[in-house]
């Protein structure tokens, strides 16, 4: 004998429950339906989004079984579906009075209220309902708290709600899971810290609890306590990506930029490949001087991100440590196809043109600069250098004067403009000039040297600098 088949029975009971409520709609019968089996037509309308014939089964549902508060509840749900507010609320207000005690009730209530956008009902509702209920309902109703007061920007609010949450189930992964963004986004990371503790000593093997205490201990930049949690979290578990993850953060935040490495490694064995997570070992590699594996991993990572103008800069500068300028330009012009007016792409471009001696094309790649950011101090230095070596005098002192106008006399353009002096040959008005940079700001005396080494056979540039030392006005 064959066996029947369940799925079969209940589709065939189903196929009956409507036939009989069609005939009870019609009136071809005297046709009698449960109150459960006018729930489940409910159901079966709403499922297939027949809203209209939902609420009219829910209707005469009512009319057979008007002390019903679960088709009431029915009812005010598919009111709430059609923009009914007011509607619902009188319909769930009616229910409450046969039963006060079906959460669903509540919920409903502060989804019309969000609806009409009476947020302090709808939190009033939920307060109340948080007298009423235990366990899981409870915790349903501060997940709903939590959601409301998200909505509307409280954000402190929320951090309460999923910490009361804790405090009830400290093992709610859901609850676990969100406090950690909202203690960041709050700031709120002492608290925290002191709930994860209290958390952890209850249950010790809390992989979750273990990385929220790690990352709060982050967020108050206490880069040593938290890698110790975040070990902890991966011993329980090993394959905890996201607290390796934060556990490099915490290492390059500590400058152990080998140990970064070892875990963002790690993070690469777990997951799939990010080109933030090779970016990350990359720049590793650049602070310890190792710019081959630096570039190594930035060109990882751009192959993952290849419209990443950042990523492009990054490549070009290990070129240029390597004094690479034609790798360094072609990685800046990769950069400069997506974003062409960053001063610092500009700026990259700029040296390698000069020191490739193609002068000209390095002006207008410094003049860039100080066009899109003219109180950019970097700019104006670079260009007027360009135009030293390039031998443009006459031009570098309009470049002097143009730069102390709007840099409001920074006293590194006084030294510049007194080196052009210089050059043209007005030394009087040259050394007049040094004086008064050698008054502002002796420390940048290094930097005019630089433009002309051999100034320091002026005896009389060598008089001015020894009257100042012998000044202390060097300290």
């Amino acid at each position: 004998m064959r066996e029947q088949n369940p799925y079969h029975e209940d589709r065939e009971e189903l196929k009956e429950l409507l036939r009989s409520y069609q005939n009870l709609k019609t009136g071809k019968n005297h046709s009698f339906l449960e109150e459960d089996a006018f729930e489940r037509i409910i159901d079966y309308f709403d499922d297939k989004d027949s809203l209209t014939e939902a609420l009219e089964a829910a209707e005469l549902g009512m009319e057979y079984f008007p002390y019903s508060s679960q088709l009431m509840v029915k009812k005010a749900d598919l009111l709430i579906a059609t923009r009914k507010y007011r509607e619902a609320l009188v319909i769930l207000e009616q229910a409450s009075l046969y039963d006060s005690t079906d959460i669903n009730l509540y919920i409903l209530k502060t989804d019309a209220f969000l609806a009409l956008d009476e947020q302090q009902n709808a939190v009033e509702i939920l307060q109340e309902a948080l007298q009423l209920f235990e366990g899981e309902e409870r915790i349903e109703l501060l997940f709903e708290l939590a959601d409301v007061y998200d909505d509307y920007e409280e954000f402190d609010k929320v951090f309460d709600c999923l910490k009361l949450v804790l405090e009830d189930d400290p093992n709610n992964d859901e609850a676990l899971y969100k406090i950690c963004f909202w203690t960041d986004f709050t700031g709120r990371n002492e608290e925290s810290i002191k709930l994860h503790q209290k958390i952890i000593d209850e249950f010790p093997y809390n992989e979750i609890a273990w990385f929220n205490l790690a990352a709060a201990y982050q967020g108050i930049k206490l880069y040593e306590k938290a890698i110790d949690a975040y070990q902890y979290a991966i011993v329980i578990e090993e394959k905890f990506d996201y607290a390796y993850r934060n556990m490099g953060d915490a290492y390059l935040r500590l400058r152990k930029y080998k140990e970064a490495i070892e875990v963002l490694e790690k993070v690469l064995e777990l997951t799939r490949p990010e080109d933030v997570i090779y970016e990350a070992i990359g720049h590793c590699y650049h602070k310890m001087g190792n710019t081959a594996q630096a570039r190594f991993n930035y060109k990882k990572a751009v192959h993952l991100n290849p419209d990443d103008s950042k990523l492009h800069f990054k490549i070009a500068t290990t070129y240029m440590i390597e004094e690479q300028w034609q790798s360094a330009i072609k990685q800046l012009e990769q950069a400069m196809r997506v974003h062409r007016n960053i001063p610092e792409y500009n700026l990259a471009m700029g040296e390698c043109k000069m020191n490739l001696e193609l002068y000209k094309d390095a002006v207008i790649s410094f003049s860039n600069v100080v066009r899109n950011k003219p109180k950019n101090v970097a700019g104006w230095e670079a260009l007027i250098r360009c135009l030293f070596k390039a031998e443009y005098y006459e031009e570098a002192m309009e470049q002097c004067l143009a730069a102390k106008k709007v840099t409001e006399n920074k006293s590194i353009f006084i030294f510049y403009y007194s080196a052009a002096l210089f050059f043209i040959g007005k030394n009087k008005e040259g050394l007049l000039q040094l004086e008064n940079a050698m008054e502002k700001a002796p420390k940048l005396l290094k930097k005019f040297i630089e433009l002309n080494p051999s100034i320091l056979q002026n005896t009389s540039v060598v008089d001015v600098v020894a009257r100042f030392k012998k000044g202390k006005k060097f300290n």
